[in-house]
């Protein structure tokens, strides 16, 4: 079998869209709608850590809150001002800033477009196995653990 060709650089804007819109079950997938994510670090055969391309419509949100037990996750914005939701409470955020979210923390974490403006960021972690869990604390979704590696 051949071994893989990966291009050496590539437009993000030209990489594909995620085939697949949300790994979320219903009715939680539905919520992801506005969400556009371009798996940037498949492009080049990446499999110790990931990068996605996403953008926001306005309205829409990252993800469900949720925290990781094994991957740090890491999110730098380009375009727009998110705000930023975990434990402390809602930050917004602008273009140049970004935030980190620990492994095993707990602290539930997501990005959500409140504005008129498509927001756009570069998203970071693990490429598999990142266990992924919804933080069931300030938000209604499924029970704490119910949802692992579905971002």
């Amino acid at each position: 079998m051949a071994t893989p060709t990966y291009p050496l650089a590539v437009v993000a804007d030209h990489a594909p869209l995620r085939t697949k819109a949300s790994n979320y079950p219903e009715p939680f997938a539905s919520q992801m709608a506005g969400r556009r994510k371009q798996p940037l670090g498949d492009l080049f055969g990446l499999t110790n850590f990931g990068v996605n391309l996403t953008r926001l419509a306005p309205r829409a949100v990252s993800a469900l809150r949720h925290a990781h037990t094994k991957q740090d996750e890491f999110v730098y914005i380009l375009h727009g001002h998110p705000t930023l939701h975990t434990d402390e409470g809602r930050t917004r955020l602008s273009p140049g800033m970004c935030a980190e979210f620990k492994a095993g923390t707990g602290n539930g974490h997501r990005l959500i477009n409140e504005t008129k403006e498509e927001v756009e960021n570069l998203a970071g972690g693990r490429a598999r196995g990142g266990s992924a869990r919804s933080s069931g604390k300030k938000h209604r979704g499924p029970a704490p653990g119910g949802l692992r590696g579905l971002c």
